[in-house]
């Protein structure tokens, strides 16, 4: 069983788990320094770090740390907690397996192709969403999703969570103004919107007076997007709406 590639899946999909490794052992142990088990929120595992008393003790473990989502070192006297006549002692890490960040990039023109190529570096899961095929098609960084598909059509079925990021750069402004207004009723890490200080007014005054969202749901919309750094350009651009992501994903 390959511990890492389900660390990937758990990692990019909604369920929660830890991952259980023996860092430290002392006398005889059924495993030794680098087992590794991944327990997850509904009580199963994958891998072992030895059975017994002491897998169930620390399954229990796991679950309270999925719970607090922290991590946590725990020693274990084999004999004297667990009545495991192999009698050595073992400390075992438990780290709760972090949600890959998804990013949402709705329109993949010079901007979102620009912001979609220096964002694989940063530990994204990115999703670029345009109906306009041959522009998906100029993207060929490797690990970026491409998705060419209707934006109203699609929305239903994306995944969201306080792990995932928006940014809304289409060729349209109704097609923003579409994305936006779902997007806005979702669970989300950070929602942006390109556009000038013009389309961004008319916007939250046509959100407002046609009850598509409240004051308070338009005030955390980053709109217009980014941090101000005077960019000019494609690149420049994708930059200011990059740094403004890391911003909010390193708190």
């Amino acid at each position: 069983m390959n511990l890492l590639n389900e660390i990937e899946t758990i990692r990019k999909g909604n369920k929660k788990a830890v991952l259980c490794i023996i860092v430290q052992t002392k006398g005889s142990t059924p495993r030794k320094v680098g087992a590794k088990m991944i327990v997850k929120e509904d009580g199963s595992i994958l891998g072992t770090i030895g059975g017994g008393n002491l897998e169930k003790t620390v399954i229990e473990n796991g679950l309270q740390q999925i719970k607090k989502n922290e991590a946590k070192l725990y020693k274990h006297d084999l004999l004297h907690q667990h009545s495991m006549c192999c009698g050595g002692s073992v400390e075992i890490y438990i780290e709760p397996i972090q949600k890959m960040n998804k990013l949402y990039i709705f329109g993949a023109g010079h901007t979102g192709n620009s912001l979609a190529k220096i964002a694989a570096d940063m530990n994204f899961d990115i999703y670029v969403i345009d109906d306009r095929k041959d522009y998906l098609n100029d993207i060929n960084s490797e690990g970026i999703n491409k998705m060419s598909l209707d934006y109203k059509k699609v929305l239903p079925s994306l995944p969201f969570d306080k792990n995932t990021y928006i940014v809304i750069m289409t060729y349209e402004h109704s097609h923003d103004r579409d994305i936006l207004s779902y997007c806005i009723k979702q669970p989300y890490a950070y929602l942006g919107m390109i556009g000038s200080e013009r389309k961004v007014k008319l916007t939250k005054k046509m959100f407002t007076e046609g009850k598509l969202a409240t004051k308070k749901e338009l005030d955390k919309v980053d709109m217009p997007m980014g941090i101000d750094i005077n960019a000019e350009g494609p690149e420049e651009i994708a930059i200011s709406i990059l740094a403004k992501l890391i911003a909010i994903k390193n708190g």
